[in-house]
């Protein structure tokens, strides 16, 4: 049966509908690749960028820690053997005792202060320190630190070192921390307040994620 004209321009228009739409598919998705490539070349650079700002702020941070460990390490390792095992019956309130008097500002509620430390358990265990090798670690700041501590370096002055001896009600409690500090257990601490060091900012990432 002979194809009219009508008939063959329909194939034709057809085909060619059929032509474009695929053309049109295959650009749709070369494009959906090249934005997926874009995306991903962005989130790249987002990512080496985040890294380079907290490398430098790691950097700033280890130079700072290393300078005050050089002043500060010779002083505070001196007493690292007052570390001993304690009777945890004889502790029911906090107790202090200085070991050096500083020439300081005397900390009291509100006091800008930092401290290098040794934190031991009744077995002579130490739990936590500032001490790493021949070095002191970064200090840490005196705010929000345990009820027992916060009590105990009271009439503290700078450049002092003093031991605090925490009944287990204004250390951790019933609940303990850790293998080294179960319920119900006093601690001591070995305390080395200094003035607080300048703030190193921490960067502003909300850009870059």
């Amino acid at each position: 049966m002979a194809t009219s004209n009508a008939q063959r321009i329909g194939i034709w228009v057809i085909a060619v509908v059929m032509a474009v739409g695929t053309i049109g598919s295959f650009f749709v998705v070369i494009l959906a690749n090249d934005n997926a490539k874009i995306d991903q070349a962005s989130q790249a650079s987002k990512q080496e960028e985040l890294n380079k700002k907290y490398q430098e702020y790691q950097d700033k941070v280890s130079a700072q820690a290393d300078e005050l460990s050089k002043t500060h390490y010779p002083v505070f390792v001196a007493y690292k053997d007052k570390v001993a095992p304690f009777n945890k019956a004889d502790v029911t309130s906090v107790t202090t005792e200085d070991l050096k008097i500083g020439d300081g500002e005397e900390i009291q509620d509100g006091t800008k202060y930092s401290a290098y430390y040794i934190g031991w358990n009744p077995e002579g265990k130490i739990f936590d320190q500032s001490i790493d090798g021949e070095k002191l670690k970064s200090p840490i700041s005196g705010s929000g630190l345990i009820e027992g501590w916060t009590e105990g370096v009271k009439g503290m002055k700078i450049g002092g070192v003093r031991i605090i001896t925490i009944p287990a009600d204004k250390a951790y409690g019933d609940k303990g921390q850790g293998d080294d500090i179960p319920p119900h257990t006093p601690l001591k601490f070995l305390v080395y307040a200094i003035a607080s060091p300048e703030e190193i900012p921490i960067p502003d990432f909300s850009g870059l994620q």
